[in-house]
């Protein structure tokens, strides 16, 4: 357990990061940023900020060596970066589970390989893949960026009539995945935390509303009933 003074380092300087420093300077933390970005709006509320690019080997061991543990804000960072930094400090989660986490095929394979159900989906990596691929699914689909996706970005909601060369030549990608379009009532989420003594922590579930394909508001807790 972290004690109280202790500095957290966070790679990534935006909004999560910047509530990640809040958050932990109610607890009595202090916060140190990592983020190739002037002026992010975490370094804002943070006590030290360090600008440098994700590869960049020295100020990223200079980072780990100013902090007592690392986190990071979001998944688009350099799988290799964390790998470096776990060889000077606490990395949590690990490196791994970026590596994982951060594509979406490795990721839907990892929970399908657990019986854990997903929507329908499958690798797309030409126009002639993608075509065979809205043929087994149907319409509508949505087609996605394996990786570097997010906020609505990295993806296109494909209807019956949709120019599929047109599509495919919208993400320019050499690796996608097609996804089945699955009706659904709400979105839901649930933050599920472990710590080093394997006690686990389950929030309830929140419900997601997006508009434009963006997260517009979060109602806590979801509108649902407790079955």
């Amino acid at each position: 357990m972290l004690q109280a003074g202790a500095i957290i380092g966070i790679i990534g300087g935006g909004q999560l990061g910047r509530m990640t420093a809040m958050a932990a300077a109610q607890l009595g933390y202090h916060c140190h940023i990592y983020t190739p970005e002037k002026n992010s709006p975490a370094s804002e509320v943070a006590r030290v900020t360090t600008v440098a690019a994700y590869d960049d080997e020295k100020a990223l061991k200079a980072f780990a060596d100013s902090v007592d543990v690392v986190t990071f804000e979001f998944e688009n960072i350099p799988h290799a970066s964390l790998a470096l930094l776990e060889e000077h400090v606490q990395v949590s989660p690990n490196a791994n589970l970026l590596k994982l986490s951060q594509n979406r095929l490795r990721e839907k394979n990892f929970i399908n390989d657990l019986e854990i159900g997903t929507a329908a989906f499958g690798a797309i990596t030409s126009q002639e893949e993608l075509e065979m691929g809205v043929e087994a699914f149907g319409a509508p689909a949505i087609l996605k960026t394996t990786e570097m996706g997010y906020d609505g970005k990295g993806q296109v909601r494909i209807e019956k009539d949709s120019n599929l060369s047109k599509v495919w030549e919208s993400l320019d990608t050499k690796e996608a995945i097609l996804e089945s379009f699955v009706p659904f009532e709400m979105e839901i989420s649930v933050i599920v935390a472990r710590n080093e003594q394997g006690e686990i922590a389950v929030y309830p579930p929140v419900q997601n509303i997006h508009k434009n394909h963006i997260l517009a508001e979060t109602i806590a807790p979801a509108p649902i009933d407790d079955g």
